[in-house]
């Protein structure tokens, strides 16, 4: 069944390419494919059982390159099956916001749902080849997504996001070699590689080796000083592109983090940890400053988002950190525990903030913070959605953004009492998105907003989905860390053995 959920996209983007297809249809086929698979992940769910420390659930493995110990081997975690719903849900709230798109709606549907199986397909990966398969592939959907579909500069923008990320994919495959050289028999399996990892004790080489997986992650997360091509990749990229490279692909680096750097490589995860912690920070501190400076609506967003993955570095760094007893290793938990929450609650709500921002363009092609004013007077539904999200995106509790960080600083601080200084990044976050509201929302109705359209229903439905799940998470946290809270605590052990 799990193969069925990362494939079926694929084979409709298939079929989706015969030229007989009538476009109409190619938009009904991205809804009704995307939200078939949106079933198919709560059935997951609803049958899930806790595999315990180093196995999966749903497991499924087939011989691929039996020379290179390769193979067809995929499986979810209590994490996996987060993202895997998280990332569901996203594609489904897309496509449903794409109805009304006219720009060559069936090839822009084929060529999401392929992204889907992607970004599926790295979550579910339980062997490195198949993971860089799906990761690599990635990249080129999102390119072609910017390029065809984009605005403004797009094609520099595309361009500079696949240079970047496939420099990036490159390192991490060399990383995955030496895992590989290193593994005794040599094999791929990432089941294998946690439960043995290959490199402890051989110091140096062990530190260049992540240092290689590192930089992968890194340039996908993305991270300070990597984070160069976020902007302008968002702000020509249409709006369905933003919130899946937003909302999923980001994850695709941080998930790498817990699911391959941390287990594989323990020793060396150590000895990194204290660069992490200040990348972390440093990103945290760094977004914010950034996207207070910005009066482009989207660019402001994407500098949130560098921001928010400062959080999740931060955190996994922070488990890292040595420390002996109980209590330091129920923090490291803890932390992790809050860098996956955080995954999925930045998913859901910067993918509204940038659907939200594709109404903008949608209606008057401009970004710009200062040309519009009094919105929430023309515009009452598309306000209280963007208030929502941002409120959402700075932490207020209630949300899922405060759930997350409080995790991440309570699991953090304790391990690294200096990491408090990221707290800053919430007062800056609070600054960013009130600023938003007040110059697009309050005030005479001014400049762009005169004539503004509110919201259609197949424009603020997929949003408000999003908010809800976002709220839900909020005020119930609990059916969310059920799944989280095991493999994160495994994730922890791991790395402190």
């Amino acid at each position: 069944m799990l193969s069925v959920l990362v494939l079926l996209p694929l084979l409709a983007a298939a079929a989706l390419l015969v030229p007989a297809v009538p476009d109409r249809w190619a938009r009904w086929a991205f809804v009704g494919v995307t939200t078939l698979e949106v079933v198919l992940a709560a059935v997951l769910w609803a049958r899930f059982e806790d595999p315990g420390p180093g196995a999966l659930a749903f497991e499924q493995q087939v011989q691929w390159i039996p020379g290179l110990g390769a193979s067809y081997h995929v499986g979810l975690d209590g994490l996996s099956l987060a993202l895997v719903l998280m990332t569901t849900v996203v594609f489904a709230a897309c496509a449903v916001y794409a109805l009304g798109d006219e720009q060559r709606p069936r090839l822009q549907a084929a060529l999401f749902l392929a992204l889907e199986t992607t970004c599926l397909g790295v979550f579910a990966a339980a062997d490195l080849i198949v993971f860089f398969l799906f990761f690599d592939l990635s990249i080129v959907g999102m390119y072609f997504s910017i390029h065809g579909w984009g605005h403004g500069d797009r094609a520099r923008s595309a361009l500079q996001f696949f240079l970047y990320t496939f420099l990036g994919s490159l390192a991490l495959l060399l990383g995955f070699i030496g895992l590989y050289v290193a593994s005794e028999p040599r094999t791929f399996d990432m089941v294998a590689l946690a439960a043995d990892p290959p490199l402890q004790g051989s110091g140096a080489t062990g530190v260049l080796v992540l240092g290689a997986v590192l930089l992968g992650l890194a340039v996908k997360t993305p991270t300070v000083p990597f984070h160069t091509w976020l902007p302008p990749a968002h702000t020509d990229a249409p709006a369905i592109g933003s919130a899946v490279l937003a909302g999923v692909m980001l994850k695709l680096g941080t998930y790498g983090f817990v699911r391959i750097a941390m287990p594989m490589l323990p020793e060396a995860w150590r000895a990194w940890a204290p660069v992490l912690v200040a990348v972390g920070v440093v990103s945290v501190l760094w977004g914010a400053l950034v996207a207070l400076a910005q009066s482009d609506l989207k660019r402001m967003v994407a500098y949130t988002s560098v921001n928010h993955m400062g959080y999740v570095v931060l955190a996994v760094g922070a488990a890292g950190m040595l420390g002996e007893g109980p209590a330091d290793d129920g923090a490291r938990a803890t932390a992790v525990t809050g860098a996956a929450t955080q995954m999925v609650s930045h998913g859901l709500l910067t993918s509204a903030l940038f659907l939200l921002a594709g109404v903008l363009w949608t209606r008057r092609e401009s970004y710009d913070l200062a040309a519009y004013g009094g919105l929430a007077a023309r515009a009452p539904r598309f306000a209280a959605l963007l208030v929502l999200a941002a409120l959402g995106s700075l932490g207020l509790p209630g949300l899922s953004g405060f759930v997350a960080e409080l995790q991440v600083f309570a699991g953090a601080v304790a391990v690294v009492p200096w990491s408090a200084v990221a707290l800053l990044g919430i007062l800056l976050m609070t600054a960013v998105l009130l600023r938003a509201v007040q110059q697009l929302l309050t005030g005479p109705v001014s400049g762009l907003a005169e004539g503004f359209a509110d919201v259609r229903a197949r424009e603020w439905a997929p949003i408000a989905v999003l908010l809800v799940l976002a709220v839900a998470i909020g005020l119930a946290p609990r059916p969310l860390l059920d799944l989280l809270e095991p493999a994160a605590a495994a994730a922890a052990a791991l790395v402190s053995r």
